[in-house]
């Protein structure tokens, strides 16, 4: 049975809104772009405008090696529906949408000289305003909706208008976001059925096993399985543990967030890109699948 599979890496400051650095950026976006050489697959890249502004020549390192190019926001932040609360971390409100994402949208194009038609929001936070605003501007794809919070949507599907969560009309293609629905989950938002990031705290071989729980499923249903990852730049390079120091105090991020940066996600995803080669995955760029 072969599968789409989407390796959509999100490219924003160090462990996500948490620090304001790009060390993942500059220094973990290389040892991706080789590893996807290595394998001879190709990926999509989800910049923030800010990530692009501020390191175009990694940009042009992506373009120039054929993955794409997408947007992931002006900056790490909430454009679409707060799912869960987060202390300090406030949602656009839906009016503010359209003109955040246009200058995102504006930002990366700039640096990258060519247009950008694939979305992805930060967290997976999308939002039926959000997806409205990239259908005006233009985007045929957003790799947004997360399935493990909403649960229906196992394939690819054009949204509604009014509920993005939702069958429509629209020309914009929303894809769902890998999670394994067959497990029980006891998280009240269901968290645990989402498996990032578990290639690397736990390794590509206990991924795989909710991967192939999937395949299972969608063969159950007669449904063709298209597997969505979403990855991180500076989980390729080793980050700091314990308290990170900037501005006026420090954060502590929970471990497993920083677990195993550097070799070991390395090491991982080229298993996991391995193992899923041998199961007849074959690897797709978001605009491809739109077409």
């Amino acid at each position: 049975m072969s599968f789409e599979v989407i390796l959509g890496f999100d490219m924003e400051t160090d462990i996500g809104s948490w620090t304001p650095f790009y060390e993942g950026v500059v220094h973990g976006t290389p040892q991706i772009l080789e590893l996807l050489a290595k394998h001879n697959v190709s990926g999509t890249f989800f910049w923030t405008g800010e990530a692009a502004k501020e390191n175009p020549q990694m940009v042009e390192a992506v373009a120039r090696a054929g993955h794409e190019v997408g947007c992931h926001s002006l900056y790490h932040e909430t454009v679409g529906d707060e799912l869960f609360p987060i202390p300090g971390v406030k949602p656009l409100l839906p009016e503010e949408c359209y003109g955040r994402i246009k200058k995102a949208t504006e930002t990366v194009e700039g640096v990258l000289g060519d247009k950008v038609t694939s979305f992805r929001a930060p967290r997976l936070w999308g939002s039926t305003t959000l997806v409205n605003a990239l259908e005006g501007l233009g985007y045929t794809a957003d790799a947004s909706y997360p399935l493990y919070f909403y649960k229906e949507r196992l394939v690819p599907y054009h949204p509604d208008r009014k509920d993005w969560t939702k069958e429509g009309n629209m020309k914009i293609l929303e894809i769902p976001n890998f999670a394994d629905m067959t497990i029980e989950s006891t998280d009240e938002y269901g968290r645990d059925r989402d498996q990032w990031p578990l290639f690397r705290t736990e390794g590509a071989k206990r991924l795989i096993e909710h991967i192939d729980n999937m395949l299972e499923l969608y063969k159950e249903k007669a449904l063709p399985a298209t597997i969505c990852l979403y990855l991180h730049p500076w989980e390729f390079h080793k980050m700091p543990e314990g308290l990170i120091h900037y501005g006026e105090g420090s954060v502590l991020p929970d471990a497993f967030i920083t677990g195993n940066c550097g070799e070991v996600a390395v090491r991982e995803l080229d298993r996991l890109i391995s193992l899923l080669e041998e199961r007849g995955g074959v690897f797709r760029q978001v605009r491809e699948l739109v077409q």
